[in-house]
């Protein structure tokens, strides 16, 4: 059967020889292919290390001009915290890019538990795509990252992206990721010693008052120079909410009394999806601290923290791609109850 639209998901980080075999099988089937690229918006890491732009023009280059006129390319955001909310915006994405009559065909490959999303659309049909290529993005990333020979990856990739990826190794940018690839990989070894897996505890403290949000700037890997919540590793003798108070305090020394603090939470939550780090399982206790309207308690920077600063709300998803890993969604899980 043929179909009018190919659905292709995926973050292509890097686009490889196996995505343009599941590019060629999506075409022979139908007469466009909506690309949906996820992770748009994301803070560069060495997981997300290029943008919804870089990744498309790796794409574009790689493939046949024939192709590229059937094919558009739909970025999609993350929602680590809720599957609904993330299918709304595929389902609403493909639709604006579709007839009503049009036949859908969801292409993919299941290649392990992270597939699960290809069972979440029972109006499509589906057709899983064997690969003949072992190659992941993971292991690619990898070798690339940890200034690997050419040849542990090179292969493994189009032409015309092995050549972006040469080009790419001589941006600040590159440096920048492949310091963060150092620092993680050393973390890990820290604690590959230990009898089981650690899992580490965290607070966060989602500050808020007159429209703004109190943030940071990281002083320190990973994720140096980015945004972030105050907040930090619980101590080993504390409660939850000393613990957020303590690094609230330490890291932008913000002046207002410790019960008025205390009298200003408003709501809490733990954010515990197993990939929010790459640190690790980190499991990090937000709370909310709504306080009230007026003028805005003087900040600095202390600790781990370069600056402190606040954020007007409506800024956030203007530099949401500046944030530190899942930072934006508790900021947003929490600001969407005010």
């Amino acid at each position: 059967m043929n179909y009018d639209v190919a659905v292709l998901i995926g973050r292509f980080q890097p686009f490889h020889a196996g995505h343009c075999s599941l590019i060629a099988s999506a075409l022979d089937r139908a007469d466009r292919l909506l690309l949906l690229l996820g992770s748009h918006r994301c803070a560069p890491d060495t997981r997300n290390p290029w943008s919804s732009e870089e990744r498309e023009r790796m794409i574009r280059a790689a493939l046949p001009a024939d192709w590229q006129r059937r094919l558009e390319v739909i970025p999609i955001r993350d929602h680590l915290y809720s599957d609904n909310l993330w299918l709304a915006e595929v389902q609403q994405k493909v639709l604006a890019a579709t007839d009503e009559e049009d036949r859908v065909l969801l292409v993919g490959h299941r290649k392990d538990r992270s597939s699960y999303y290809l069972d979440l659309f029972p109006q499509w049909d589906f057709q899983d795509v064997p690969l003949n290529s072992d190659v992941h993005s993971t292991a690619i990333r990898q070798a690339y990252f940890s200034g690997a020979d050419d040849s542990q990856w090179a292969s493994h990739v189009p032409e015309a992206v092995r050549a972006f990826l040469t080009d790419y190794r001589e941006t600040g940018r590159y440096r920048w990721l492949r310091q963060e690839a150092d620092y993680i990989a050393g973390y890990r070894q820290l604690w590959s010693v230990a009898p089981y897996p650690p899992t580490f505890v965290t607070t966060d403290a989602v500050v808020v008052q007159s429209g703004h949000v109190l943030v940071v700037r990281r002083r320190v890997r990973p994720g140096q120079g980015l945004i972030a919540l105050p907040g930090g590793y619980l101590n080993q003798q504390e409660m939850v909410v000393e613990g957020m108070l303590r690094e609230l305090r330490e890291e932008t020394g913000l002046k207002v009394p410790k019960p008025v603090l205390e009298g200003s939470i408003a709501d809490r939550h733990v954010f515990d999806a197993p990939g929010r780090s790459q640190r690790g399982r980190v499991i990090t206790h937000a709370f909310l601290i709504q306080l009230k309207g007026g003028v805005l308690p003087s900040v600095r920077g202390g600790d781990d923290a370069e600056k402190a600063f606040w954020m007007p709300l409506a800024d956030i998803y203007a530099h949401e791609d500046s944030f530190f890993e899942d930072h934006v969604q508790i900021i947003q899980h929490f600001i969407s109850r005010i």
